[in-house]
């Protein structure tokens, strides 16, 4: 489980393919790697992943086909900039809102302009997720924790401020850009508790990649 509260901005250093597969390092940037262990969960722009050979400055990480073809972390190459973000433990404060790093699809920025010292995004996303967003309500866009300011069918805004836009990969989006979304996972059960087909028959809108955890 996560919060949604980018620790730190790795790297990319390789990405090998494996008989279909990949495998990634990525250096940690300013991420505290201390105490992290083998088989340690972590959210690699907002797909969790399992943390292999971790060290003092980079770890490595398995992607099975499924999660490099429904998610964004597919586009990764040496150099390329990821969110990190490690498990929440029990004595961590609960910032941002209840993430599990299981990405439900891909959404996509339409455009972005200044707001004073922030800006504004506009993003879209598929119709079968867009019944979960909701004004005010939580979102996650590549591992980041955001407030939904406004809804207009599938699309909706977001508002960053200068400190997101630093410490994380949102600030080099272009219009146009590939993001992974995980919607408000307690939206998702009150779906499931409200319409008695849901409580018999498996829900087909969401994918559920990123689940090497």
């Amino acid at each position: 489980m996560f919060t949604g509260i980018v620790s730190a901005k790795g790297m990319v250093k390789d990405k090998i393919t494996i008989e279909g597969d990949s495998r990634l390092r990525i250096e940690c940037g300013s991420l505290d790697m201390h105490g992290c262990r083998e088989g340690d969960s972590i959210a690699v722009s907002g797909v969790c992943l399992t943390m292999l050979e971790p060290g003092a400055s980079e770890f490595l990480a398995d992607v099975s086909k499924e999660t490099l073809d429904l998610t964004t972390l597919g586009n990764l190459q040496s150099g390329s900039p990821v969110n990190l973000e490690l498990a929440l433990s029990l004595e961590d404060r609960l910032g941002g809102h209840m993430v599990s790093g299981h990405v439900d699809g891909l959404g996509r920025l339409l455009s972005r302009r200044e707001d004073a010292r922030s800006e504004r995004f506009e993003f879209e996303v598929p119709a079968e997720l867009a019944r979960y967003v909701a004004k005010k309500g939580s979102i996650t866009i590549d591992g980041v924790s955001l407030t939904v300011n406004d809804v207009v069918g599938m699309r909706f805004g977001v508002c960053l401020i200068p400190h997101t836009l630093e410490v994380t990969t949102l600030g080099r989006l272009s219009p146009g850009d590939a993001v992974n979304i995980e919607v408000d996972l307690i939206a998702r059960y009150l779906e499931r508790l409200l319409d008695p087909e849901l409580q018999t028959t498996e829900q087909s809108g969401l994918t559920g990649s990123g689940q090497e955890c």
